[in-house]
This record gives structure tokens, sequence and C-alpha cells, in this order.
């Protein structure tokens, strides 16, 4: 690859159904530019990012929203794409500028603010060269150093579950999957995608970039950039006596932050529609409680967290290259890419658009205890950490429920489940499971809709698992019966 760069189940999953759920006050003119910021982002990203056709966009990124966008997404104008300037505009209100998104390579599309002229998009943060995004992706290896062995008892076994993840009813009612992928010892043993859906189309992960965001940490402390408990994560909390500076980086990994992130810390509409940045937003709210104290759910964690790597590096060239180079393309994860808000922060709690290959990709660095081949990639300890309930942890009254480590679900409690499963979980049915005892990586990715069902993936991973095993005794039987009759042969 030619280098380009010079120089939720919990809280996860919810999707309000009022505008209630989103931070700041609303006016009708708000819901308007919020639902055109919408548009303009999302089919920014499928158009230039995804090459999704106007029709796939309508059907995948467009339908099924929250429920509180569905009556202002009506009243807002259709997306003029410009091919030329790689940039979508949305008109919302009479005598107001649109409100656009633009492309560049390497970063994907960023939205301008809310009143921002179409030549704002020059002054975007950009790279000098362009991104050669990978236009195949065929090899069943996964993993580093990895066996290759005959998949095909694994792939007859999968066939079932697989295909009922596909048909809309039985891991949820009226589901929409887009992509299964199942890796097992590094090996790619079985792949399925929707129509309009192939290895190489990425999708928005939402929540799942925060386990994204915490593997880029992991990377940042194995090259000294940061430390896990000192205080003072960001500057904008080292004031005078400002309580935010006893923040650790350890407490908003495990979202513990505790400071207000309004009634729904995952709708920061403001951040992802609203064209605001990161610094106006994620670090600048209050405490509730002491940090380390409370568990609550919240975007504006995750974004803190990257903030804070942004400002100890001190450096915006290192910043935004250091994704790739420290992690996505040293694990062949080729077709990942991380947006910005307009001034350069990673918005990489929800806007990073990924492949199914490269999300089994993020998951195996984990099955290889944070090792490339030869190379520590992420700080020794750091499975332990991210797979490890933090001291606070969501309600766990129901023994159904999940825990949370370091910006990873917890799967830990489910029968025919290990108890060492972990989990990236985002909106609209994207889950990355990760199974180390077993070597097992699970992706499924969705289109799941507001009022759908969800996608039950605890049975999902179950019944994955139970294949699995009869697999793994297939297989066995046969290289047992093979090795037989060689030897009648030979004799």
């Amino acid at each position: 690859m030619q280098r380009i760069f010079a120089c939720a189940l919990a809280a996860a999953l919810l999707l309000p159904t009022t505008a209630t759920a989103q931070e700041g006050g609303e006016t009708e003119i708000m819901k308007r530019a919020l639902a055109a910021g919408y548009k303009a982002l999302f089919t920014c990203s499928a158009t230039f990012t995804a090459d999704q056709s106007r029709s796939e966009i309508e059907a995948n990124e467009l339908d099924g929203i929250y429920l509180d966008y569905r009556e202002p997404m009506r009243s807002v104008s259709e997306a003029n794409i410009r091919d030329r300037t790689r940039t979508v505009a949305v008109r919302y209100a009479r005598g107001e500028p649109p409100r656009i998104a633009a492309w560049r390579s390497g970063f994907g599309c960023s939205l301008l603010p809310i009143g921002a002229d179409p030549q704002s998009a020059d002054r975007l943060p950009r790279f000098s060269g362009g991104v050669e995004r990978k236009t195949s992706d065929a090899s069943t290896a996964i993993g580093a150093n990895v066996s290759l062995v005959e998949a095909s008892a694994y792939q007859r076994r999968l066939e079932p579950a697989v295909s009922f993840a596909f048909d809309g009813s039985t891991y949820g009612q009226d589901t929409r999957t887009s992509a299964v992928v199942v890796v097992k010892d590094g090996q790619l043993i079985t792949e399925r995608y929707a129509r309009g859906i192939d290895a190489t189309t990425p999708q928005r992960t939402w929540s799942v970039a925060k386990s994204l965001s915490a593997t880029i940490i992991g990377a940042a402390l194995e090259q000294g950039m940061m430390e896990l408990d000192y205080p003072a994560l960001v500057r904008n909390w080292t004031m005078g006596g400002d309580p935010r500076r006893e923040i650790t980086l350890r407490d908003v990994l495990q979202m513990a932050s505790g400071l207000d992130s309004g009634e729904a810390g995952n709708r920061t509409d403001r951040t992802y529609f609203g064209g605001a940045r990161v610094t106006d937003t994620a670090i600048v709210n209050p405490l509730e409680v002491s940090p380390g104290t409370r568990f609550k759910y919240a975007n504006y964690d995750t974004l803190s967290a990257m903030r804070g790597l942004r400002e100890a590096m001190d450096d915006d060239r290192l910043y935004w290259r250091f994704p790739y180079e420290a992690v996505l393309w040293k694990i062949g994860a080729l077709n990942t890419t991380l947006e910005t808000d307009w001034a350069g922060d990673f918005v990489s709690s929800s806007q990073v658009w990924m492949t199914a290959r490269d999300m089994a990709r993020l998951g195996q660095l984990y099955i290889q205890d944070g090792m490339w081949g030869d190379e520590r990639i992420l700080q020794k300890g750091w499975v332990d950490f991210v797979s490890t309930p933090g001291p606070a942890q969501p309600d766990r009254s129901d023994p159904d429920s999940f825990g949370y480590g370091g910006s990873f679900w917890l799967l830990d409690r489910f029968d025919g489940i290990p108890s060492d499963t972990f989990a990236g979980i985002g909106n609209r049915g994207q889950y990355l499971v990760i199974v180390p005892s077993r070597g097992l990586v699970i992706v499924r990715r969705g289109y799941d809709t507001a009022e759908g069902g969800r996608f039950d993936i605890v049975s999902f991973t179950r019944d994955v698992i139970s294949a699995i095993d009869f697999g793994d005794t297939d297989r066995l039987d046969a290289q047992m019966r093979a090795s037989e009759a060689e030897a009648e042969y030979n004799d």
C-alpha cells in the first residue's frame, strides 16, 4: 500500500424516540438544521467513502433513523451531491446557507457548522496526497501467522445460523443484517453479505468506534504517549481548583468520568449532526458526581479520551496519521476511515467507516493479545483491562445484563458463552464479539431500524459457538478418516 502522509442491550443501543433525549434546547429551525446535517453527512460518507448509490443510501442510511428525526427530515431538501468538490449540500430554511459535508482523502466526511458557507470546506484539515483504498480483500487469513485448515466442516455447521441472521425474524423481528463474518484462530471460516454489500464495503460503525478508540489509546500507551491513571486529561480541566482535573484516562474509558452528558449520554446530536466541534461540546460540561464513582454511557467520555491523545501528542499530523500507522495498517485494516470534526478532532465515538473484515481484524488483534506477528501493538495487559469490569458498572440486577470494561461490553453471564467474551456494540446492530478462550471473532453488521427489533447477539453468538464445537468434531473425524485411509494405502 502506498504511504500517503507527507510531513448497546444497554445504553449503547437505546434509540430515544423524542427530541428531549438530545442535549440542548430544541426549536423547529434547529430540528431541521440537525436533520439536514444528518442527511448531508451520511450521504457524503456513503457516497464518497462507501460507494453507495442514491437508492442504497435512501434504503440503508436514511431509512429507519431516530424517530424524532423522521418529521424534520421530510422538510429538508434533497441532497445535492457535487462530485467535483466531493461535497454534499442540504437546505433546511429559506435564506440560510445549506448544511455542508465535505470529503477528503484519509479523513472521510466532516460536517461544517450551521451557517457556514461552502467555501469553508477549503479550510478543513487535509493530507498532502491521497489514500489508496484497497479494492479487493479475498484472503481468508485475517490474523498474523495463521495456519490455514480445511474449513468446510465449519461452514456446513454454521450455515443455518448465518442464514437465519439474514431472515429478519429468527434473531429479532424486522432486523436488517448486512454482513456476517466469523473468524477462528485467525482464519475466516464463513462470511455472507446482503445485496449491495461486499468485503470492501465500509459501513458506519456507530459505537463500535469506541472500542477502536480504546485500541488506539492502547497503542499510544504502548508507545509511552499517555498514562492510564494520570489526571488532568485535557487542558480545559486544569485551571485553578477545577475538580475535573481528577478525571483520568481510565475513568473516561470505563464510562465513569462523572461529567454531565445530558439525559442520554449516547445522544450528542450537536456534535454528530450540528457541526459543533468536539471542544465545543465534549469537554465543557461540569461534573455531576465524583470521577470513577458512577457508570454512565456517554459519547463525550470517548471524545475526551481522544482529545487527550491529541493534546498529549501536540502534533496534529502525528495525531491524524497515528490510528492508521500505529494500528489499522499494521493489522491489514485498509478499508477503514476515521472521520473528524471541522477542527480536526476525531469523532471516534461513532464516526468511523469500516468493513466487516476490518472489524474482524480489530477483534483478532485482541485474540492475539495485542500482538501482530512479532510486534507488540497494544500495551501488555491491555486485553485484560478492556475485558475486566470497571469499578462502576451498569445496573446488573438482571442476570442477563451486560457488564462494561474499558470501552467494550462484557458478555460474561450467559449460558453457552465463555465468561471471557467481550464485545464492541453499536447503534443499528453493529457487533464485534471476541471470545479469546475459543480464538473466535464474530462480526454482525446491520441497518436495524429504530422501531424494529434488536438483533439478539447473545443467541447468535451461542449458536455460532455451538456450531463450531460440532464443526471441530466433524473436522477431526474427517482428518482421522483421511489418516486411516492413507495408512491403509501405504500398507
